[in-house]
């Protein structure tokens, strides 16, 4: 299992040192592939904030690629130990590739399993509808509230 790395802060005159927890969202407990536990994080890039709009303009699903490599950067630590999936879709739709031919891979494993060939595209659909759900909290959030005063 992951190390759970406790958050320090000491205090010493004016140094503060802060040692950040890193842990991703899940881990398998059986091997994954090569004898290594896949352990996954996922991120939802929203495509037109600050911090994506320039990867977005260059092209699509380049938000998600730009998260992915940061969750990556992130996990560096544990790949040596670990395979590291991140999964980065954006609001508007586009997977990270991994993340894809990932979620594929499960798809058919999963199928493979149950005997049911459509468990890879109840996959992705489970996906798209906690996506959109996802994009519903943002657009609510983005409203001006009648109590405000500022209107």
């Amino acid at each position: 299992m992951l190390e759970d790395h406790p958050v320090r802060i000491i205090y010493q005159d004016i140094i503060i040192i802060i040692i950040i927890i890193i842990r991703p969202d899940d881990l398998t407990m059986i091997p994954w592939q090569r004898g290594q536990s896949l352990t996954w994080d996922v991120t939802v890039a929203t495509t037109l904030a600050d911090s994506y709009i320039q990867a977005s303009v260059s092209s699509a699903g380049e938000a998600a690629e730009v998260a992915a490599s940061r969750k990556l950067a992130k996990y560096a630590s544990l790949s040596a130990a670990y395979l590291v999936q991140p999964i980065a879709p954006e609001t508007l739709g586009l997977i990270n590739e991994s993340a894809v031919e990932f979620l594929n891979t499960l798809g058919h494993r999963i199928a493979a399993i149950s005997s049911d060939d459509k468990e890879g595209q109840f996959l992705y659909q489970r996906l798209s509808i906690t996506l959109q759900r996802f994009n519903a909290i943002l657009l609510h959030e983005s409203f001006v509230s009648d109590a405000d005063g500022n209107l």
